[in-house]
């Protein structure tokens, strides 16, 4: 379903936030990208929803190549796959039904459809009582939710999140995670980029993978993948191992 062949990704002044990656992930799979600030956890997410185009190698998700699909194409990938940002990037002063409806509007769907899956998604995501709320009203951990019910409103098969839980106290980092493995159960493939090495200890079982300077240090489903050294915030794997296997 996902893959990165010999990937490369070099800017002007920062050269290479990616170098020469390759990993492939199945479907029904959930993956955390981890590594410390500037490993390239950001830019391999940006790659995946084609919002980029690396330099060298080639990215492919659900079937579109990176070196083949063009710009007018994109919005056949974004149906097959949804992204979640740290930051919301929610419609301000709209409420939570507004946000989700927006993704649908711009796809053409039907009003009624619309109004449907809507109610749907936001019953799903826990957040039904509250779908007239404007966003300022909601919690962070609130927000986020909308934010995941907008990324699912087109019925991806992939699911990528950003830092999904960077902003938010325990409490609502544990619900986002809930529903994230609810999602994953019915099949969504999830790669989720976190420095919350907690989070990473407390769900063993999904597999991981460790960027460091923008190298694959690690994959739990391999073992060490490149003699790139580990970065200052890495998992220490002799006191929480991380079992190998994508499934949850």
């Amino acid at each position: 379903m996902i893959r990165f062949s010999k990937v490369t990704k070099a800017y002007p002044r920062r050269g290479k936030a990616l170098d020469d990656i390759s990993f492939q992930v199945e479907k029904g799979e959930f993956v955390f990208i981890t590594g410390h600030s500037g490993s390239g956890k950001s830019t391999a997410l940006r790659l995946l929803h084609f919002a980029e185009r690396p330099t060298d190698g080639e990215v492919r998700v659900s079937g579109f190549s990176s070196t083949v699909t063009s710009d007018r194409e994109l919005w056949k990938l974004r149906r097959r796959v949804g992204m979640v940002f740290q930051d919301f990037r929610l419609l301000p002063g709209r409420t939570a039904r507004d946000n989700v409806e927006f993704a649908l509007e711009v796809t053409g769907t039907r009003r009624g459809e619309i109004v449907s899956r809507s109610n749907r998604l936001l019953s799903q995501v826990g957040l039904a009582a509250k779908s007239g709320a404007r966003v300022e009203e909601l919690s962070g951990g609130e927000q986020q939710r909308v934010a995941i019910a907008r990324a699912l409103a087109n019925e991806p098969q992939v699911l990528l999140a950003d830092e999904p839980t960077g902003n938010l106290d325990e409490r609502a980092s544990r619900g986002i995670m809930d529903l994230f493995r609810e999602l994953n159960a019915s099949g969504m493939a999830i790669l989720m980029a976190t420095h919350d090495l907690e989070l990473v200890r407390a769900h063993p079982a999904i597999r991981l993978l460790e960027l460091s300077q923008g190298r694959l240090a690690f994959d739990s489903s391999l073992g060490v993948v490149t003699e790139a050294p580990p970065g200052p915030e890495a998992p220490d794997r002799t006191a929480a191992p991380v079992l190998p296997g994508g499934e949850v």
